[in-house]
């Protein structure tokens, strides 16, 4: 996501936009390989439990969390309270699955069309 970090001159309005609220909103890197990371960031590059356990309980609201890695690293800890899988309708060749494991037990809370092509789906741990 450094892409983000400073503005490019191709950007227009609504990029430049987006790039100053990612830089805005405080994020914490988890990495056993990088050394920086970069504004209003913070690197995690051990005790990812200790960490999380202290954000859930610091801070008020949603925590996203992105990469199949570290949400199956979230999921055997039991820190994650809740899954939203998006669904846009396009094809992708390889990649890592979501579920990097076997996949949690998991129970549908909820469905939500967002916008004209996208359904996001809300699980919660089982």
């Amino acid at each position: 996501m450094r892409v983000w970090d400073e503005d490019r001159p191709e950007w227009d309005a609504d990029f430049r936009d987006f790039a100053a609220a990612w830089r805005s909103q405080p994020k914490w890197v988890v990495s056993r390989s990088l050394t920086s990371v970069g504004p209003n960031a913070t690197l995690v590059a051990d005790d990812l439990e200790a960490v999380t356990r202290g954000l859930k309980a610091e801070l008020a609201g949603e925590i996203g969390i992105a990469g199949p890695d570290l949400a199956r690293s979230l999921t055997d800890l039991g820190l994650i309270d809740e899954y939203r899988l998006y669904l846009h309708p396009v094809v992708l060749g390889r990649g890592k699955p979501f579920f990097a494991g076997p996949r949690p037990p998991l129970h549908l809370v909820a469905s939500d069309r967002i916008g004209e092509d996208v359904i996001r789906l809300t699980y919660v741990p089982a």
